[in-house]
């Protein structure tokens, strides 16, 4: 599998798009809020040949979700997320609002994420893991065969997921961290912002895992 991520809106969110040797593809937490940004995800997808298969969220704070709608008018593609994410989705143009952002309503999920379901498309496969405490619902999708996890705001290069929004618990992230830092110590993570780390590295140095 290929990845690549794209850096939009002013939070600096990390947007992935994942496809392998078919050109099936997914989009993974689209960020895109303005039209360039918007422009930007179609060129590549565009450039590469890529085919869109499915819609993906980790969670659905505002940063995350601001393009999921684009993606689901362009390309025809279904959203599937977590049913714990549904009041975020309903927050939304309240939470946008609070920090200027006017933007229309998003479309819910099509489909909800469970733990342990794989996720399919072209000859890839995505296994959900769900790490509430950022979020009620947020999910990480991981790749045995790839080595590598998208983790969304569960965990950071050297800090983990902010849990003093609504619906965040600490205690909740601490234990799905357990999860996390408990797969391959060479699985790289892709993380929701900032640079991208590996699991072996934060069960030494991460000071939230450390200490």
């Amino acid at each position: 599998m290929e990845i690549k991520k794209l850096i939009f809106n002013p939070l600096q969110e990390n947007t992935y798009i994942i496809y392998d040797e078919t050109k099936e593809c997914a989009i993974i937490d689209p960020g895109c809020q303005k039209p360039q940004e918007k422009n930007a995800l179609k060129q590549f997808i565009a450039d590469s040949g890529l085919t869109p298969k499915i819609l993906l969220n980790t969670h659905c704070h505002f940063d995350h979700i601001f393009g999921n709608n684009f993606v689901i008018n362009e390309y025809g593609v279904e959203l599937w997320a977590s049913e714990g994410e549904l009041a975020n989705i309903q927050r939304f143009r309240a939470s946008a609002s609070l920090f200027g952002f006017a933007e229309e309503q998003p479309y819910p999920p099509s489909h909800f994420l469970e733990n342990g379901q794989s996720i399919k498309f072209g000859n890839s496969e995505l296994k959900v893991i769900t790490t509430p405490g950022h979020s009620p619902g947020s999910v990480c999708f991981y790749s045995e065969t790839g080595h590598f996890l998208i983790a969304g705001d569960t965990l950071f290069a050297g800090s983990i997921g902010r849990t003093d929004l609504p619906g965040g618990d600490y205690d909740k992230i601490m234990e799905s961290l357990e999860t996390l830092i408990a797969l391959p110590a060479e699985t790289k993570v892709y993380c929701g912002h900032g640079p991208d780390t590996e699991t072996g590295w934060e069960r030494l140095h991460n000071p939230f895992i450390t200490g």
